[in-house]
């Protein structure tokens, strides 16, 4: 299946022309001609089947065959909230494979322990259009601006919808785990910490805010991977 990800796609339209980048690909890469079929998702949801009308390496034309709406739409939503790694490879692994597993949207958050201060969203954005596409989803999970942690807590404060976790390694609470807190078909975020953890103030500051600290299991585990733990919970919660 020839995928392609079109953001500026409307559903009701007729045509609709590739990118040059787009164009180049489907005709200098994969040898596409007029009358192959492609597939086309907006990031929100279309899915959509075209043929290809005109075969040009810098604006191929397409003919809009058929389009699904809402295509596997996920019962649930979770963000996720993580503080982003000292090596930006190992953020960069967590959000494919999160996006392939399905997430909806990841807020990188700054704390005191924060190894990394600055987060550049395009190159990272790039890896979640790249994994969407690899996953056949047709949602693109929303990727924000870094945040600190307080600034971040005061933000999602009026959302009363949310169900709230916190993981982090400090052993004088009282944890659960993700299943025993949530229910299915929720909205869900969970805090994920850096290397260093949040802060004794952090978790109470977050706690405070209405988030209930959760165990990840005995291992301690590296950002990402607690991180990859928490969308692999909540997706077999909501199986």
């Amino acid at each position: 299946m020839h995928l392609f990800y079109t953001a500026d796609l409307n559903p009701g339209q007729s045509s609709f022309q590739l990118s040059e980048e787009e164009s180049k690909h489907a005709v200098r890469v994969l040898r596409l001609n007029v009358g192959d079929k492609v597939h086309l998702i907006d990031g929100i949801g279309g899915f959509y089947q075209a043929e290809i009308a005109d075969a040009h390496p810098k604006r191929t034309q397409l003919k809009i065959i058929s389009h699904v709406p809402e295509y596997q739409k996920s019962r649930s939503y979770l963000h996720i909230a993580v503080a982003p790694t000292k090596n930006i490879d190992r953020i960069e692994w967590f959000l494919e494979k999160a996006t392939e597993i399905g997430i909806q949207e990841i807020t990188p958050i700054i704390s005191e322990h924060s190894e990394r201060k600055e987060v550049k969203t395009e190159r990272l954005n790039k890896v979640i259009i790249s994994a969407m596409k690899q996953s056949l989803k047709a949602y693109l999970p929303v990727l924000n601006e870094a945040v600190s942690l307080d600034a971040f807590l005061k933000k999602i404060e009026a959302e009363t919808d949310l169900n709230k976790a916190i993981a982090h390694c400090e052993e004088d609470q009282d944890k659960k785990y993700l299943n025993q807190i949530f229910e299915p078909n929720k909205r869900y975020l969970i805090l994920i910490g850096p290397e260093g953890d949040f802060s004794p103030s952090e978790i109470e500051k977050a706690i405070s805010a209405g988030f209930i600290p959760v165990s990840l299991g005995e291992a301690r585990l590296r950002t990402e991977t607690a991180a990859l733990y928490a969308c692999t919970e909540i997706a077999l919660l909501n199986r």
